[in-house]
């Protein structure tokens, strides 16, 4: 738990966070199926550690568009042979569930974060289970449910109406106990978003960090991302989105969940000494 705190948690004051994607579905937009297997994900998780993690997202429930949800028995399930082993060899796991009887199982197994893309409205015991048991938290905005949210999303003002959701969702979490320099915010990119509202988001990321908490940015691979270079299947489109984390980073983002992780912790070390350069 400390590690979070204190090494990870406060670093967004000095380099990225490299938060790895580690999917136990048989659906995920773009790796589902490929680490169900429970040898091949805690392989996996060992992979991209090397590779320069510093935090490993674990799932069981995809949360792509059109996704049906899944039980937290049979999400337990598929994290039971895997979370605890991945914790076990030291690396710092975050949950991504939305429901807290996940997050209890994922925390007595020893992951530190609760990475909850309803940002508390899906389960109402989930952040009192933050504050008792003094972990982490990433709150992320999503219009509707991962089922319909990318029917018709309509905003006045994405970035205005994001950041207005992430201070009142903070506001509820401090309500219900969680410490304020524990939490982490997420604009949701994708979810409920077109085009045009998530390359706002991304350029108005210095808006979101005037909340005074850090930013997670999850961009990996995402459909807009085709939509503007035209890759059209995910694995493609890893160069964009290096391109989104490095412009995230530029407008004060520092933390970054991503799928290729060696990839984007070259270019976050090539970017970084650039800037040393030109002091």
């Amino acid at each position: 738990m400390s590690a979070f705190r204190d090494d990870i948690l406060k670093s967004h004051m000095g380099l990225p966070v490299v938060m790895g994607i580690l999917n136990l579905t048989p659906d995920s937009f773009s790796d589902g199926g490929e680490f169900f297997r429970a040898p091949d994900a805690i392989a996996r998780a060992r992979q991209i550690t090397a590779e320069g993690a510093q935090i490993i997202d674990i799932g069981a429930e995809s949360t792509r568009p059109g996704s049906e949800r899944v039980s937290p028995a049979e999400q337990i399930a598929r994290l039971r042979d895997v979370l605890p082993a991945v914790a076990a060899d030291g690396i710092t796991v975050s949950i991504d569930t939305t429901r807290s009887e996940v997050a209890g199982f994922a925390l007595d197994c020893g992951a530190s974060m609760v990475n909850d893309v309803s940002a508390g409205r899906d389960d109402a015991g989930l952040f009192s289970l933050v504050a008792e048991r003094g972990a982490g938290l990433c709150l992320m905005h999503m219009l509707g449910k991962p089922k319909t949210m990318q029917a018709d999303p309509h905003y006045e003002d994405v970035v205005a109406e994001v950041k207005d959701f992430l201070a009142r969702r903070v506001d509820v979490a401090c309500a219900a106990g969680v410490q304020r320099e524990r939490i982490v915010i997420d604009p949701g990119i994708g979810f409920g978003k077109r085009l045009e509202h998530n390359l706002a988001l991304l350029a108005g990321v210095g808006e979101l960090c005037s909340l005074g908490l850090p930013v997670l940015i999850g961009a990996s691979r995402k459909r807009f991302i085709g939509e503007i270079s035209g890759a059209e299947t995910p694995v493609d489109r890893v160069p964009g989105s290096i391109a989104a984390c490095l412009a995230g980073w530029r407008g004060g983002a520092r933390m970054f969940r991503v799928h290729d992780v060696g990839a984007t912790v070259q270019a976050f070390k090539v970017a970084a000494a650039i800037d040393a350069a030109g002091g």
